[in-house]
């Protein structure tokens, strides 16, 4: 149980930091690739610093350091949002590949023994569920309790009167971007730790997952939760469930999990 519980965990905090940037209107496109490039960049700190805590902390700083300044520059030219989102998951899905061979000499997968010695599998499910509880009732928190979260929660319709109270809009839509990137990279360094090593494309396209789950869930936190709980579960189940049919072709149990979603989809 605690195993599927931590497996559910990198997709939850993806669709919630979906939900921040639905909210203002401006859909974090680039979900995906943060992911990606979070992960990456956990591995990387660590090789460096041979450090849990400070690899979390400079993989989370870098993350939105980069957000920050790619939605400032975003608003500042007023250039299309949708465009400028695809372009940073392009460039952030990019960038692993790249910073791999300048630094490991390699675009595969990359391994560490010291990352597999320090981090055991109990750790990674322990640290995977804390770390979403947390985030789940601090960021429900904030856009219900504080006024940031209902400049962000009225940005996208509401625009004139953030303009009436001396509010820029910009600002929360960056804000949502921003809080994007961190639960975006969140759950890329939880999914390096369930493995403990890096592999090229690690998200699996759990960051458009998280998009849709952020459709699918009518922009209600736990629905979105429900929606990625019934989501990993199909995924565990086409994992295991040739164990006990053999018949079945490996492409079926694949797309098994995305069979759910749409299904979810057709009678949502």
């Amino acid at each position: 149980m605690l195993n599927i519980i931590s497996f559910c965990c990198p997709l939850v905090l993806c669709s919630l930091g979906a939900l921040f940037s639905e909210f203002t209107g401006t859909l974090a496109l680039f979900l995906d690739g943060m992911v990606n490039f979070a992960a990456f960049l956990f591995f990387l700190f660590f090789s460096i610093t041979k450090s849990f805590c400070l690899s979390f902390i400079f993989t989370i700083f870098t993350s939105i350091l980069l957000t920050a300044v790619f939605s400032w520059t975003i608003e500042k030219f007023k250039a299309n949002k949708f465009i400028a989102a695809i372009g940073m998951n392009l460039l952030f899905s990019a960038l692993p590949s790249v910073l791999s061979s300048i630094f490991f000499k390699t675009r595969g997968i990359l391994t560490s023994s010291e990352f597999q010695t320090l981090i055991s599998p109990l750790f990674s499910n322990i640290f995977s569920i804390i770390i979403t509880v947390i985030f789940i009732c601090t960021g429900i928190l904030f856009l219900q309790k504080t006024r940031t979260g209902l400049y962000i929660r009225i940005c996208a319709k509401d625009s004139d009167v953030l303009l009436s109270k001396g509010v820029n809009p910009s600002i929360p839509k960056m804000t949502g971007w921003a809080l994007a990137s961190l639960y975006g990279s969140l759950g890329g360094i939880l999914l390096i730790l369930r493995i403990c090593s890096f592999v090229p494309n690690i998200s699996s396209s759990r960051g458009w997952l998280a998009l849709a789950a952020v459709f699918l869930g009518k922009k209600k936190p736990l629905k979105i939760i429900l929606c990625v709980v019934i989501f990993c579960i199909a995924e565990i189940l086409a994992a295991y469930i040739q164990n006990f049919i053999p018949q079945i072709p490996t492409s079926v149990l694949i797309s098994f999990p995305y069979l759910v979603i749409l299904c979810l989809v057709l009678f949502n």
